[in-house]
């Protein structure tokens, strides 16, 4: 793993500098889009509307839409303007029981090592969260945003976990709902045998993505028997060169240069 971050976590008068890695990774299969017809590569251009130009991204704007569509121009000058409280740290601002914290509200977790000679300073909270049942909550920004997050203990390591800000969480409103069901006494008692039955400690590694499964032995039996083919070139006339795609972009050069030489 590669650290994003490097930083400081405060906790009261304590410094403890540590490096931030992502906790989690997408093993999710992706593909590209091709043509069907010849199996050439689909590229996405940045047309305008109005002038049904292609657009490079040097000259996109940020524009904002209300809700009774007036559009506003938002310059690099004018989010320049507005006062950032940019720091390095994660600072913990309060400490809140485990359980009462929603579940709907974690996003995206991290791991949190410790980054100077000593770890005793780490060593403690992480022994203290355990210690307590207790969650911190803490304050830091992460490319350029400010967020709210969560900082747990997994195992022996600290785990910080970004939080949706509350106005990010729908209320549920179903009116489907609104009526309560009349469920008889016996009925509720045979669910509660039925989940009693199936209760057993949660065992991560018994799931697994059985779908992600079938899908990549389907493509290496295929790639098997043959059923793979070279990608054709594009044409040199039609090239996008402003294409997303970074990697394309440079193969593309590499080989225009050399069939010049």
């Amino acid at each position: 793993m590669r650290s994003i971050w490097k930083g400081a976590l405060t906790f009261g008068l304590v410094n403890v500098p540590v490096k931030v890695y992502a906790a989690t990774e997408d093993h999710d299969i992706s593909f590209h889009q091709v043509h069907a017809e010849d199996r050439g590569r689909i590229r996405y251009r940045r047309i305008c509307e109005e002038c049904g130009k292609q657009v490079e991204f040097r000259d996109i704007a940020k524009a904002y839409t209300s809700d009774d569509d007036e559009m506003v121009i938002i310059t690099d000058e004018d989010l320049a303007s507005i006062p950032k409280d940019i720091t390095r740290e994660i600072e913990v601002v309060e400490f809140v029981p485990a359980d009462q914290l929603d579940p709907v509200m974690f996003d995206r977790a991290y791991y949190l090592e410790p980054d100077g000679k000593s770890t005793k300073a780490y060593q403690l909270l992480q022994k203290t969260l355990a210690g307590t049942d207790r969650i911190a909550i803490a304050h830091f920004a992460l490319r350029s945003k400010t967020r709210l997050a969560a900082l747990r203990v997994k195992g022996k390591t600290l785990m910080v976990q970004t939080l949706l800000w509350p106005d990010e969480i729908r209320d549920p409103e179903f009116s489907s709902l609104e009526k309560e069901a009349k469920i008889s006494k016996a009925e509720l008692d045979m669910a509660n045998q039925v989940v009693d039955s199936m209760t057993k400690d949660f065992e991560p590694d018994q799931h697994a993505d059985e779908y992600q499964e079938k899908l990549r032995e389907l493509i290496e039996n295929k790639l098997a028997q043959g059923e793979s083919y070279t990608p054709p070139e594009p044409a040199g006339e039609s090239l996008d060169k402003d294409v997303s795609d970074l990697l394309a972009s440079l193969e593309a050069t590499l080989k225009a240069s050399s069939q010049k030489k």
